[in-house]
């Protein structure tokens, strides 16, 4: 499900696997002479002139710089053992699993996705908003809304979701289906569990959790007679239009449509549906805005303590202005807890804040991020601003 923001204790992956930069392999060399077509227009004219005076044109070899090929887990115990392991904690055919891990592959660029950088960057929530909410997005919003509106309608009479929420999801994710991923998720889930770098603070759980996601995976294509050798997806093993990763689509992927298959590549409504149902699961209040505006009053203001528990609702409206929060009129009424969350602006510009409830801590239960939750809302309020009137929910 994998942008999106930089990765907590979950990465962001506790649907999708958004959070880290993906990764950006450099395109092959090319040891290339300079009359090869295009490449030297100049010593193209002077070769042509050579050959007019009967002299034979030197021939140079143009050789494409080969990548290495990915190391293969054929070999390695550990994978050996964790094949055995998933096999008989599912019932499925040793020869099978085994089988099917010797062929994955690791992948270098993946494991540098995931380490950390050495001299981070400071994060800037109108950068990562500018990429997430612009208008390739909203026009492709608007136009999945027009195509999908009964669906997403029912969706939202069905589990109190916003149909909003799920397009932000969607357009946030894979830009409505168009990006789904290029890897194999039998590649990226083998590559995360057995070689998670270990300069990462967390390396032994994060690779724990990738074992975890990989048994899913098998199990998940055993049941649905996928073959895991074809099945494409993010770099951190998040599959289809709704990058769920395979533990998400076992628990929460619905057949919204009830045609007796769940299908989250091609099929709109149950990416929808499956959407729907990840967030209602997690405790979404119908009805309840997602946040309020705020604003921090220098006199009184005690910053630390509003971002104590970070983006977990945990303070009244009445306590969060004891703090220096000044809240409007329908946020002081609210009435469960609030939380102050902060998108940092780079290293020039100060913070934004706003007050967030339970359902934006809702959101972040798909990606672990404030940014990413932030741009979900936004991104799906600016497709709905652009409906026709009569498409727009009352």
């Amino acid at each position: 499900m994998l942008l999106a923001a930089l990765m907590s204790l979950t990465f962001g992956y506790s649907a999708t696997a958004l959070a880290a930069r993906p990764p950006n392999p450099a395109a092959a060399l090319r040891d290339c002479g300079s009359a090869e077509v295009g490449k030297n227009q100049n010593a193209a004219k002077l070769s042509a002139s050579k050959d007019k005076q009967g002299k034979k044109a030197k021939k140079r070899k143009c050789t494409a710089a080969k990548a290495p090929t990915p190391a293969s887990y054929a070999n390695k115990t550990a994978v050996r053992e964790a094949a055995d392991t998933i096999a008989r904690n599912n019932g499925l055919s040793g020869t099978w699993v085994r089988a099917t891990l010797a062929q994955a592959r690791m992948l270098p660029e993946i494991v540098r996705a995931v380490t950390p950088a050495k001299d981070p960057s400071v994060r800037n929530w109108q950068v990562y908003r500018e990429r997430m909410v612009d208008p390739v997005r909203i026009e492709g919003g608007v136009q999945f809304w027009l195509r999908n509106a009964k669906t997403l309608e029912y969706a939202e009479r069905e589990t109190g979701v916003p149909a909003s929420v799920i397009v932000g999801i969607l357009g946030v994710e894979t830009i409505y289906g168009k990006h789904m991923g290029k890897y194999r998720v039998l590649d990226a889930l083998a590559t995360l569990a057995f070689d998670f770098p270990a300069s990462h603070p967390k390396a032994p759980a994060r690779a724990a959790y990738f074992l975890q996601e990989l048994e899913a995976f098998l199990v998940w294509c055993k049941q649905t007679g996928r073959d895991p050798l074809s099945v494409r997806g993010s770099y951190a093993g998040a599959m289809g239009m709704a990058q769920f990763m395979p533990s998400s689509w076992q628990k929460y992927a619905v057949d919204f449509d009830a045609d007796g298959r769940i299908d989250l590549f091609d099929n709109s409504k149950d990416a929808i549906g499956s959407i729907a149902n990840y967030i209602a699961a997690f405790g979404w209040k119908r009805g309840m805005p997602t946040h309020y505006p705020v604003q921090l009053e220098a006199t009184r203001l005690d910053l630390p303590a509003l971002l104590e528990k970070d983006i977990l609702p945990s303070m009244s409206p009445a306590l969060m202005a004891e703090r220096g929060a000044i809240l409007p009129a329908q946020a002081l009424q609210h009435a469960g807890a609030l939380a102050l969350i902060e998108l940092v602006n780079g290293a020039q510009a100060s913070p934004s804040y706003v007050a967030g409830t339970d359902n934006f801590y809702v959101i972040t239960r798909y990606n672990w991020s404030s940014f990413y939750a932030m741009a979900v809302i936004e991104l799906g309020l600016a497709v709905q601003a652009q409906l026709p009137a009569s498409t727009t929910p009352n």
